[in-house]
C-alpha cells in the first residue's frame, strides 16, 4: 500500500480503531524483524515500510488527541 493510500485509510478511521491497528502493525513489525534475522526475508526492505507506517500511526493518534484538547 503506498503512502497517499495509507494515510487516507488513517483518516477515515477513529481513534480506537487506530490503536487497534497500531497493535497489530507493531506486532507484525516485530515478527519481521525476528524473522529477518533468524532467516532472510523475501522483500527486507518490507520492514522499512511496515516501521514507516507504524510511525504514520503514532503521528496520526497525536494529531487527534491534540484536536481534542483544543
Amino acid at each position: 500500500m503506498k503512502k497517499r493510500e495509507f494515510n487516507i485509510k488513517l483518516v477515515g478511521l477513529t481513534i480506537e480503531e487506530l490503536r487497534e491497528m497500531l497493535t497489530d502493525t507493531q506486532a507484525s513489525f516485530h515478527k519481521m524483524k525476528m524473522s529477518h534475522k533468524t532467516a532472510e526475508l523475501e522483500n527486507p526492505l518490507e520492514i522499512r515500510t511496515v516501521r514507516r507506517n507504524v510511525a504514520r500511526i503514532h503521528s496520526e493518534i497525536k494529531k487527534r488527541e491534540l484536536q481534542e484538547k483544543k
